[in-house]
């Protein structure tokens, strides 16, 4: 009896093991995807926008394998430089994808309701936290929030006047909710005083701290109250082609 109550059991988590393998093998989730497939899903996607990204990448590939050959030729054994071609191709061809797959979603999503969420992404998610949509016009001029060591910072895109007096109206709120912290503007824009898409990134993490690690605690506590009063903001979204590192390569960890 306990025999038979075994097989099934084994029977059993052989049959959802087999499930879940199929389930992963057909999902659209990257999260569910093996490293070979994110990196050819962030290839795709990156080649549609960015016809460059297949020189670069053979570039990536030869040029060391090359120069290996010819160190091999004069200093041997060949083919020990030839593995160590290969490894260094391996190393610059991720590092190119990853440079390329950075571009190419700021160049997919400039100017788009909902954009600044693409350089969010690329921030170190223990040091940031951010909200995206926390407030925004008809005209879908949006407000979004990030938090972190300097502080408060409302990152605003879309028409810069409507997005400048919506950038004060929210500074006024946070101001009153979180009183004494710093809370810095930012227009996302290619005009005079606001900050490209492909810069928001670096222009936020280079921001001077104005706040320590158990004050960041308090201060999202208080922003939950100023949240919890107005509806949430639906803000269009588009899926960032990612593989598994390459998000923390981005940031330069």
């Amino acid at each position: 009896m306990a025999s038979e109550k075994a097989k099934a059991l084994a029977a059993q988590q052989k049959a959802e093991r087999k499930a879940e393998k199929l389930r992963k093998k057909n999902s659209d989730d990257p999260r569910d995807w093996g490293r070979t497939r994110q990196i050819v899903e962030a290839y795709k996607r990156t080649n549609e926008v960015d016809p460059q990204l297949k020189w670069w990448t053979t570039a990536a590939v030869a040029a060391p394998i090359i120069a290996s050959v010819l160190i091999g030729i004069w200093l041997q054994p060949w083919w020990m430089w030839l593995i160590t071609g290969v490894m260094l191709a391996l190393v610059l061809v991720l590092t190119v994808l990853t440079w390329r797959v950075k571009q190419a979603n700021f160049k997919r999503y400039e100017g788009q309701a909902g954009s600044a969420e693409v350089a969010f992404q690329l921030l170190n998610k223990r040091k940031w936290s951010y909200e995206v949509g926390i407030a925004a016009t008809r005209q879908m001029d949006i407000v979004h929030r990030v938090v972190g060591r300097p502080g408060i910072i409302l990152v605003a895109e879309g028409n810069p006047a409507r997005a400048r007096a919506l950038l004060a109206t929210e500074t006024k709120k946070h101001e009153q909710v979180a009183y004494g912290v710093t809370v810095t503007t930012v227009l996302v824009g290619r005009g005079q005083g606001q900050v490209p898409l492909d810069n928001l990134q670096k222009h936020i993490e280079k921001l001077p701290n104005a706040m320590q690690a158990h004050q960041i605690t308090e201060v999202k506590q208080r922003l939950r109250a100023l949240d919890a009063m107005r509806p949430k903001i639906p803000v269009p979204r588009g899926p960032m082609p990612t593989m598994k590192g390459v998000n923390r390569a981005m940031r330069g960890r």
